[in-house]
């Protein structure tokens, strides 16, 4: 029988390690490659993508576990991706299986939890630890929660920021604002960095239709 090949993804070393000892004792286990991010990942992908199954850490820096869920399943959809993670929160694991992973454990599993989740999932299962299980099928009957509460959650924005999400709304300019605003254009730049970092966007346009979504503006 061949061997099981095992790619590990995980930014902490200390973790990889752990994860390594774990899997030293299964004989049919064969660690093919570890990475410290997702990019990392992929370019060793690019190389050699002859791997079965990924133990995929969320999160981390360059790119996420599931950023890069997304995209192995996209390039590479034979591997099997494990999310390993220390988090079973719920908008960790509803992103997750959106980006297509094929399991979900935590990072405390004992080795022969493992393994079977390893097992299970090469045989067309599912792994996951009971207490996500649950969640899942909780997500599943009442998705738009997860999605209405992440984003209650994420939006708070002080009443500078809605002032300024207001004035970029009506398409003017940082020094525009800055004059409007009796304050400098550096200052607006700041909000608007910490307005893209709160609503979780990357450009103006998005930032206002998430806004106004929520009404906020």
């Amino acid at each position: 029988m061949q061997p099981l090949k095992i790619a590990i993804t995980d930014d902490n070393s200390f973790l990889i390690n752990a994860i390594k000892e774990k899997l030293s004792f299964f004989d049919d286990i064969h660690l093919k490659c570890t990475a410290t991010n997702g990019s990392d990942l992929l370019t060793q992908l690019e190389e050699n993508h002859n791997v079965d199954v990924i133990l995929m850490d969320i999160e981390m820096p360059v790119l996420n576990g599931i950023e890069t869920t997304q995209m192995v399943k996209q390039k590479y959809p034979h591997i099997k991706i494990i999310m390993l993670t220390a988090f079973d929160n719920d908008e960790h694991i509803f992103n997750a299986i959106k980006a297509g992973a094929d399991g979900y454990l935590l990072k405390e599993i004992q080795p022969d939890e493992l393994y079977k989740g390893i097992q299970e999932t090469m045989n067309g299962g599912a792994a996951m630890n009971p207490s996500i299980a649950l969640k899942t099928l909780r997500l599943l009957r009442n998705p738009t929660a997860v999605e209405n509460q992440s984003d209650k959650e994420e939006i708070t924005l002080s009443k500078r920021e809605v002032e300024v999400l207001e004035q970029i709304s009506k398409g003017l300019s940082y020094t525009a604002i800055a004059d409007n605003l009796f304050i400098s254009p550096s200052t607006v730049r700041k909000h608007i960095e910490n307005i893209y970092k709160k609503l979780q966007v990357h450009s103006k346009i998005e930032a206002v239709q998430k806004a106004k979504r929520h009404n906020i503006i």
